[in-house]
């Protein structure tokens, strides 16, 4: 099942209409989640990019599908060492930590203690390494929401925009200055 799901990935480019297609075909056939999601965790390759878009892809369009898996997409995620495998994960973590707190007051969160420090973890990390633009926006936000419940986070996070701001892209300043404002 993984070799194949390997195969199949060697085809996938980065146009929308491939990614949307190889996510359709994951979700009529649930079983291939986890192992695509194995790939795009422990393949450090342009494979594990192209998992990881389709995981992405998988995820907006049905977020359940990977809430079985939390623990192991949680406990992967800071191992990621390629941009292209880093956004898309850093934006499922945004959506889930979105998700987490709108579901929390009308039931039990949706992510655990450990989910919640291991996404913090990863997201400091994308933060304050050399990363591109998108991956530190979703950071930003994700890392916001998580210091509702985690005291220290909104001192760290304030520290690292702060001191990243100077240096930082148009888009990093604009996203920024956002969080910034809604932590003051």
């Amino acid at each position: 099942m993984k070799s194949q799901l390997k195969l199949e990935l060697d085809y996938v480019d980065a146009s929308r209409e491939c990614r949307n297609n190889m996510a359709d075909k994951v979700l009529s056939s649930p079983h291939l989640f986890r192992p695509l999601l194995e790939i795009a965790l422990e393949t450090h390759s342009d494979l594990g990019s192209r998992a990881s878009w389709i995981v992405e892809f998988a995820f907006k369009k049905k977020p359940e599908i990977l809430y079985p898996h939390l623990d192991f997409f949680t406990g992967g995620i800071g191992n990621l060492k390629m941009e292209s495998s880093i956004r898309p994960m850093a934006k499922i973590c945004e959506l889930l930590t979105l998700t987490h707190y709108k579901r929390k007051n009308n039931e039990k969160g949706l992510l655990s203690p450990l989910h919640r420090e291991q996404i913090t973890a990863a997201c400091f990390d994308w933060l304050i390494n050399a990363e591109k633009v998108a991956p530190k926006a979703y950071s930003m936000q994700t890392l916001a929401l998580l210091g509702q419940d985690t005291e220290w986070i909104h001192p760290e996070l304030q520290a690292v925009l702060e001191q990243g701001y100077a240096g930082g892209s148009a888009g990093y300043k604009a996203r920024a200055r956002r969080i910034l404002k809604n932590l003051n």
